[in-house]
């Protein structure tokens, strides 16, 4: 008879290559293989014949072919077909009723009877005493969920894995008992330890959000630290765009007064360009008018920068703003900031006092620059308008100093009519 274990192993590879599905991430042909070789394992260090070696290796080959076929009572599926294969190979019927008892042995619910089932069974529950033991464990839980046989978290796959290891599962034969499990116990530890470290680690998560839960009700709420937060940026915010949009104008009008410095003030002295007179000095007032009024809105104003226990006392200064302090030694400095924050009502009006001052310089600083823009604005329009007047008045009054005069004219006409009568008398 050929090698009939040679054929199995070929006949067993072709059939999980060609109907198992590529969801089976546990139950393949490397799953097989692993079996085989630790069914090897133990032949190699057992005294073992050669027949009940080749029952194993062929109950090794077969025992999840079943797969291909159903997920449910897939033991029962590879005893169907093994006992159809090896028929087919015309091997002997006794020889074909070990492999299916081994096979059965397999199922976690049944007890192995004798030797044979004994090394069947621990061949298959081998990887319990394998490095690869977490690869493969997670390999069958995605495949269950896949299969929608059943969805574990990573949490309860733990527990199912520990509960498996500590209760279930067990080795039976001498060679996987002296072997395996040392490693398995190993494998064990880690799981334990990994579940003590997650429980250690959601204790600490479940006490921090229970302090941060006490500490949030017992300090102001969020929203209105948010609130001051977001109101002070912005008002300081709104400052430097005051304060950017005055040193435009500042810039604007020192370039303009400039040019008129240079180009028209010295064309004045010429008794030509006194048309020129009116509108430069409209147009020069309102730049000058504009840069006062740009200077005035971004001056700084001088505070006293001093205060007295008294104050603080009567929670009267505000220690928020630098010009309330910068008189101030150090160490008064910061007995005033330790009285401030040994009160939140105090913290907060003087936060609100900020805001409020805050909003008065911006009031001030904008109406000024209100006030700056129109007159700047106005001040051109006029300025263009006076000088298109002037130029069109200055025309004509040029053109008439060129025309010549009535009297002019008729003199000389006079004077030869008269010289001619002369001549003819």
């Amino acid at each position: 008879m050929p090698d009939i274990v040679k054929k199995t192993e070929s006949f067993v590879f072709d059939l999980i290559k060609d109907e198992l599905p590529n969801s089976f991430l546990y139950h393949n042909f490397t799953h097989t293989e692993r079996v085989y070789k630790s069914l090897n394992e133990i032949i190699e260090n057992s005294e073992i014949n050669e027949e009940d070696a080749k029952i194993l290796r062929l109950s090794a080959l077969l025992h999840d072919t079943g797969y291909t076929k159903t997920t449910e009572n897939h033991e029962e599926a590879s005893v169907e077909i093994a006992k159809e294969f090896l028929t087919d190979e015309e091997v002997d019927k006794n020889i074909i009723k070990s492999v299916a008892n081994c096979i059965m042995a397999t199922k976690l619910s049944s007890e192995p009877k004798n030797e044979l089932e004994k090394i069947m069974r621990d061949a298959d529950s081998s990887h319990f005493g394998k490095k690869y033991f977490k690869e493969t464990s997670e390999f069958l839980r995605k495949e269950l969920e896949i299969q929608g046989i059943a969805k574990y978290t990573p949490t309860e796959w733990q527990e199912e894995n520990i509960k498996m290891l500590s209760k279930t599962h067990q080795f039976y034969t001498e060679y996987a008992l002296k072997n395996w499990q040392s490693r398995k116990e190993k494998n064990l530890s880690k799981l334990i330890k990994a579940r003590q470290k997650q429980k250690l680690k959601l204790k600490t998560e479940d006490l921090k959000a229970k302090y941060k839960a006490q500490y949030k009700n017992e300090s102001p709420e969020r929203g209105i630290q948010t609130f001051y937060r977001v109101a002070l940026k912005n008002h300081i915010k709104l400052s430097d765009i005051a304060d950017t949009k005055a040193n435009i104008l500042l810039s604007v009008n020192a370039i303009i007064i400039s040019l008129v410095l240079s180009n028209l003030i010295s064309k004045l002295d010429n008794p030509s360009n006194d048309y020129l007179i009116i509108p430069t000095l409209i147009f020069t007032i309102s730049s000058v008018i504009s840069m006062v009024l740009s200077i005035i809105a971004t001056r700084p104003n001088i505070t006293r920068g001093e205060f007295t226990q008294e104050d603080i006392d009567q929670k009267r200064v505000n220690l928020t703003f630098f010009g309330n302090f910068h008189k101030m030694k150090l160490e008064q400095y910061q007995n005033a900031i330790n009285e401030l924050l040994k009160d939140k009502e105090y913290v907060y009006n003087s936060l609100t006092k900020d805001l409020y001052f805050l909003g008065k310089v911006l009031d001030r600083k904008y109406r000024i620059l209100r006030t700056t823009y129109t007159i700047f604005m106005v001040g051109m329009i006029i300025s263009v308008i006076a000088f298109g007047v002037s130029f069109k008045l200055s025309k004509h009054a040029r053109i008439e100093d060129m025309l010549p005069d009535e009297t002019s004219m008729i003199q000389p006409v006079k004077k030869l009519n008269e010289t001619t009568y002369f001549v003819k008398l």
